[in-house]
């Protein structure tokens, strides 16, 4: 290749990247509200959208996250009419700004390190950060985890820069986003004054003063045996699940097939190096790489989360998304170091080629219908069964606060117009059937597959059953085509009360 074309090459090049991680953040932005909300970003909407700052407030203390997200999608939805389209849009945002954060933090490390080139650097970080499943997952979902991505990726900029004041600003919002940004950050500190640097782990201690003073105030819930009690002890499906958030589906093969296509690449497709008498100056780079780019913290804070976890359960695959902002600039960092020849660079090119197309369809599999077949999310479909039964009048779940926030979006949205009656949970039910004018049906319903809600429904429907109701599946259009949509219709056949009489 000679000189002369390398420049063109290289706009080619970076013009395909800036295409690529595009079309995978327009994709997601396209696909906003292709789905319905699923339970937690309704749990979102109940918490944020609160009339007051004072009533959000009062909400957040029973609860197992810190304030700042909820804070911030209140504001939102000040300035925006609250829907689920606001709320989604907020995460794409932030999503957009994190990836871009990220992959400037990796051209900074890359143009620090003698071995590595940056541009090569700027486009790995780029395609990872914008087109992996873990970031385009969150991009478009109404939780704090974007919003986490972005002010770690801040955090680790301002540290890189010894900027304290913005380093200290973005390690306190981070940790009053999630308590994983406060895990990551003590680990940090710990780091940073075994490494006798006082004045970024005093920066980043009292920083986290904040996030401690929540969690104590809420640490009689936070620690009650029923909070998080969804979280299993560490074991071999964590590791399973979270190498899905960040690969795809099929991760242990398709890892396989990643190392074997490494093991290859480094057998025949690097250049014979020649012995470089700055070697051992290469190899304290990298060793700094690891500790500038926030890794060896971010891998410290693993190990002491997985080790507390089997006395109080909280590694779950969703909150390591929290490595990202420091895992993809180091890794970035490395592959750009590379010497491929001719044969690695194709071979290289044919792996990513193979990667990318694997996260177009994997990162979207859960948010567009067109792949899933029915258009639910995280296994919950609360949108479809408030439009079925917007019209009926005595519905009824013990997920009843749930699905009446699933009604006040649908209305507006404008799908549905507004019901005549809000849902009812087990106590408005028993009010009903024990008063003298029972309705000739009632509706039952749930979300989520059917193993899971069974247990739901069967509450429900020995009490309609034994006050004279006969419930069965109902068959109902679209809810009858979705497997998360579990709905049941209740005939008045015997009243209770006559068979008194």
């Amino acid at each position: 290749m000679t000189r002369s074309s390398r420049p063109g090459l290289l706009r080619w090049g970076t013009s395909l990247v800036v295409l690529i991680g595009s079309a995978f953040a327009l994709r997601a932005l396209a696909l906003i509200d292709s789905t319905g909300l699923w339970s937690d970003e309704l749990y979102t909407i109940g918490k944020s959208f609160q009339p007051s700052y004072e009533a959000l407030l009062a909400m957040l203390r029973q609860d197992t996250h810190p304030p700042l997200y909820y804070t911030l999608i209140w504001l939102w939805g000040q300035l925006l009419p609250p829907s689920a389209v606001t709320l989604r849009l907020f995460s794409w945002l932030a999503y957009v700004f994190g990836g871009l954060v990220i992959t400037a933090q990796a051209g900074a490390l890359a143009r620090q390190q003698a071995w590595a080139r940056p541009r090569l650097a700027l486009a790995a970080a780029a395609l990872m950060v914008f087109c992996s499943p873990y970031p385009v997952r969150f991009a478009i979902e109404g939780k704090g985890y974007a919003l986490l991505v972005l002010l770690v990726a801040l955090a680790w900029w301002w540290r890189q820069r010894s900027q304290w004041l913005a380093y200290g600003l973005s390690v306190a919002l981070a940790a009053l986003t999630h308590y994983y940004g406060l895990f990551l950050f003590a680990a940090t500190v710990c780091w940073d004054a075994w490494q006798r640097r006082p004045r970024a782990a005093f920066t980043a201690a009292l920083a986290l003063i904040p996030a401690l003073v929540w969690m104590l105030q809420a640490s009689t819930y936070l620690m009650r045996s029923g909070t998080g009690a969804w979280i299993g002890r560490p074991d071999f499906a964590l590791l399973e699940d979270t190498l899905a958030r960040a690969l795809g589906f099929w991760p242990l093969p398709k890892l396989a097939l990643l190392v074997l296509a490494a093991a290859v690449i480094a057998c025949f497709g690097l250049q014979r190096e020649l012995a470089d008498p700055k070697q051992e100056k290469h190899a304290g780079q990298k060793i700094g790489l690891a500790d500038s780019s926030g890794l060896i913290p971010s891998m410290l804070m693993v190990v002491a989360v997985l080790m507390i976890s089997f006395w109080k359960p909280l590694a779950f695959s969703r909150y390591f998304v929290v490595l990202l902002p420091a895992f993809v600039p180091w890794l970035a960092v490395r592959l750009a170091a590379l010497p491929f020849n001719a044969r690695g660079r194709v071979g290289a090119f044919v792996a990513l080629g193979a990667l990318l197309c694997s996260w177009w369809w994997h990162s979207f599999s859960e948010l567009d219908p067109s792949l899933n077949g029915h258009g639910a999310r995280e296994a919950d479909q609360f949108q479809l069964v408030s439009r079925a039964l917007a019209q009926e009048s005595h519905r009824f779940s013990r997920r009843e606060r749930l699905f009446n926030l699933s009604d006040q979006m649908e209305v507006a949205a404008g799908r549905m117009a507004q019901p005549a009656r809000s849902w009812g949970g087990t106590s408005e039910l028993d009010q009903l059937l024990v008063s003298d004018a029972l309705p000739h049906h009632l509706w039952l319903a749930d979300s989520g597959d059917a193993k899971g809600a069974r247990p739901r429904l069967t509450v429900l429907r020995r009490r309609a059953e034994g006050a004279g109701y006969r419930c069965q599946t109902a068959e109902i259009s679209d809810v009858g085509a979705s497997p998360y949509a579990q709905v049941q219709r209740c005939r008045l056949v015997t009243p209770l009360h006559s068979e008194q009489r």
